[in-house]
């Protein structure tokens, strides 16, 4: 495979003269030295001492040009290393460098595969529509900024397809219901969608381990209509995964598992309305898409402002709402911990005036810089409150969304309710995706997949982190302590949704603050690095700055 791999980039590959000179030897009659005829690899190129940066420098380039597509698998490593005459720790190095970075995947007997190209080689992939004269301009800039991360924009084989978004159009007015999806689909070299997970590391091995167990364990029964409940393999060891993972102490029949929060939010819909709940309070910025879902199923959705403690209780009350929507343990946007003492309050609000608390703990497993903090439904131990709070968690965030599977922990008076509308909306979720799920958590695959990302999450924190300080002076960023995202706020008097339609004519992907908010405040961006490499978060916040300059 790999001489086949080789032959194929051959008549691509231009040949340094110390090569040409090596074969000259060679032909000479003197014993040629060691090299691979994978890409040409020759370790007497390698610094002393540098070897494992070498390499993988050379196969990272390889990826970003094309000669190793997304798909392709490397040589394994004992047989590389005995080609390059290096130790096996030299190329295992530079393969968990290209790891790290997401470029590639190790899959035990499927070897080291390709699965995402670094930032030089995306433009490749995207054939963007010709850009205006000052547009070209702020590229070119980039370019010069960035050292040449940026690569020249290749001109489009053909015009781009009618429905892809113009980013004039997908930031101007009030944000459609359907605008994720069209952002969804815009064409970009970086991508900093916040809430996308590094998709890139999902475990596909243990997910297919898991898989064949469950298929060999599983009666002709089990392959008929489930519980609309959920499995009960998969609500057990939720339960088990709340105890031990966010203090939530619940038995399996207090747990419904649904299709996601969004699927959680719409069946809790019609169950609010005919409690007489009208509206659902939300935190002022707080998530766009959650409500749109609560607007769809026909609730008002009145912002409560967020300080630097959560959601302020006083304002809460001020609206008169009975029902207010949390994201206590990592606020959406802004990162920010309900305090212990604002977390009292909440009860207070709840028990006084028989307020619901509706707990989306959407991403709290990630965390770096912080100790662990339990779930508000967590503090009901005991205290006959559990009537509430109704808590919603998923592993869209964990592991991907195309799984569509989460939780949700109801209080006890809303339970056959929802049940009810889980059963007449889809007779339940799928039943060997749950059972699969089951068998991760219970053997303790997932946290072990939990610590891998939170070491890789980390640095790509730190590198956007390190990028915004070093290309956005006076910037502020906010919620580095934890989850996947970044929400960063300037001083600059630039409307922050023409900052985000001019870095997606660039090619940079990410959310305006403004489109979370219902209150007026500060401008700013809502960036997420959990999906990107550290390579291509760098150049694209300088993407972002030589916008902003250019706006200013």
């Amino acid at each position: 495979m790999a001489e086949t791999a080789a032959q194929s980039v051959t008549a691509v590959q231009s040949v340094p003269a110390a090569a040409t000179e090596t074969a000259l030897t060679a032909a000479g009659g003197e014993a040629a030295p060691y090299g691979s005829d994978f890409l040409q690899l020759d370790a007497a190129e390698a610094p002393a001492g540098g070897k494992s940066d070498w390499l993988a420098a050379r196969l990272r380039q390889a990826v970003a040009d094309g000669r190793l597509p997304v798909g392709s698998r490397l040589p394994p490593t004992r047989v590389l290393a005995a080609e390059l005459r290096v130790s096996r720790g030299v190329v295992m190095e530079a393969y968990r460098r290209l790891t790290e970075d997401g470029h590639v995947e190790g899959r035990r007997r499927g070897g080291t595969v390709v699965v995402a190209a670094p930032f030089a080689s995306t433009a490749r992939s995207a054939s963007p529509a010709p850009l205006a004269s000052p547009v070209q301009a702020i590229e070119r800039a980039t370019a010069a900024r960035v050292g040449s991360a940026l690569p020249r924009r290749p001109e489009p084989a053909a015009p781009l397809p009618a429905e892809l978004p113009d980013p004039a159009g997908l930031f101007a007015g009030s944000p459609s219901p359907d605008v994720f999806d069209a952002l969804r689909v815009a064409p970009a070299r970086v991508d900093f969608t916040p809430g996308r997970p590094d998709l890139a590391a999902f475990p596909r091995a243990a997910w297919l381990h898991a898989e064949r167990a469950v298929l060999v364990e599983l009666s002709a029964g089990d392959l008929g209509y489930g519980d609309p409940r959920g499995a009960p393999l998969l609500r057990e060891a939720v339960a088990g995964w709340l105890a031990r993972s966010r203090g939530v102490r619940v038995t399996p029949a207090e747990v419904l598992v649904v299709a996601g929060t969004a699927q959680a939010l719409t069946l809790l819909h019609p169950v609010l309305r005919a409690d007489g709940i009208d509206s659902v309070a939300v935190e002022d910025p707080g998530s766009l898409g959650t409500r749109q879902h609560l607007v769809n199923g026909g609730l008002g959705t009145p912002p409560v402002p967020v300080d630097e403690d959560g959601v302020r209780v006083d304002a809460l009350r001020a609206t008169g709402a009975r029902a207010v929507l949390l994201t206590p343990a990592h606020q959406f946007p802004t990162g920010v911990v309900t305090s212990g003492e604002r977390r009292r309050e909440l009860l207070r609000w709840a028990e006084r005036e028989g307020g619901l608390i509706v707990e989306d703990d959407y991403d709290a497993e990630h965390r770096y810089d912080r100790p662990p903090v339990p779930a508000l439904r967590a503090l009901l131990a005991g205290s006959g409150l559990a009537d509430r709070v109704c808590y919603m968690g998923s592993v869209s965030k964990l592991l991907a969304p195309a799984l569509r599977t989460g939780w949700v922990v109801p209080p006890p008076r809303y339970r056959d309710a929802l049940v009810d509308a889980k059963r007449f909306t889809d007779l339940g979720n799928a039943v060997l995706p749950q059972l699969v799920l089951a068998r991760l958590m219970v053997s303790g695959e997932l946290e072990r997949h939990l610590r891998m990302l939170r070491g890789r999450h980390r640095r790509r924190r730190d590198a956007m982190v390190r990028a915004i300080a070093s290309h956005l002076p006076g910037a502020v960023t906010h919620g580095a302590a934890a989850g996947l995202h970044l929400t960063v706020t300037y001083p600059q008097d630039v409307p922050d949704t023409a900052l985000a339609a001019a870095a997606l004519r660039l090619g940079v992907k990410c959310q305006p603050l403004s489109w979370h908010r219902q209150l007026p405040g500060p401008p700013g961006l809502v960036l997420g690095y959990a999906g990107t490499p550290s390579d291509t978060i760098t150049a694209g916040v300088a993407t972002l700055a030589t916008a902003l300059h250019a706006l200013s």
